[in-house]
């Protein structure tokens, strides 16, 4: 049995720390993250955790790891299905994941996938795509775009969310307030959609998305799209 390194401690791992941060990050935001207030929510000093995680931002690219993990997003890249399938289901998964822990969703914009087990996600996706028949360069630009779409309606979502709960500006309440008798297109386009939900809007944009990618792919290649 290989014996433990300074610092190590017996049950702990990266894996721990990092389902750990996210839940602090989950209760006291980004900025409540500290290695402090993380060791003391594992049951040990802060600096144990430096065998694991060296720095605060190796932390915070753990989390983006960790969404990416969580996101299901290695297995939906090698599980044999079409690339619209797999493209669709990681979608829907980051998304869920990122609604879920709302409190990560800055860094999928600030902080690039660096980890080992991040970088291989993508080797996977890209794999997927230049087998089927799509160009490196552009595969690359559909991961980087389909996932910037996904973060950024997250972010909307869970605004909007947070608007509505305050009665802030857009929500229902304040539009409520405003007089609109002379916009009429926007009142009709209101009345009609107002049963439409998050998600019916974030799968028209993945639809898009979807259909605009498979112009890309190599002539001789190319699938039906399938929803």
């Amino acid at each position: 049995m290989a014996s433990r390194g300074q610092g190590e401690r017996a049950g702990l791992s990266r894996g721990l720390i990092l389902d750990a941060a996210v839940a602090l990050v989950d209760s006291d935001g980004l900025d409540g993250l500290t290695m402090r207030k993380l060791g003391a929510a594992l049951g040990v000093e802060a600096m144990t955790l430096y065998h694991y995680v060296p720095n605060k931002a190796a932390l915070l690219d753990g989390l983006v790891e960790w969404v990416l993990q969580h996101s299901a997003t290695a297995s939906v890249l090698a599980d044999g299905q079409s690339w619209d399938r797999l493209l669709r289901r990681y979608a829907e998964t980051l998304r869920t994941t990122l609604l879920g822990h709302p409190g990560v969703l800055p860094l999928l914009f600030s902080r690039p996938a660096v980890t080992p087990q991040t970088l291989n996600a993508v080797e996977n996706g890209l794999r997927v795509l230049t087998d089927a028949g799509f160009a490196l360069p552009r595969a690359l630009d559909m991961i980087n775009v389909l996932s910037i779409f996904v973060v950024g309606h997250a972010m909307a979502e869970a605004g909007t969310a947070e608007l509505s709960r305050r009665g802030g500006p857009g929500s229902a309440a304040a539009l409520a307030r405003l007089d609109v008798s002379h916009l009429p297109l926007v009142i009709e386009a209101a009345r009609r959609t107002q049963d439409a939900d998050d998600q019916g809007r974030f799968l028209l944009g993945l639809d898009a998305l979807l259909y605009g990618f498979a112009r890309w792919q190599e002539p001789g290649q190319q699938t039906a799209h399938r929803d």
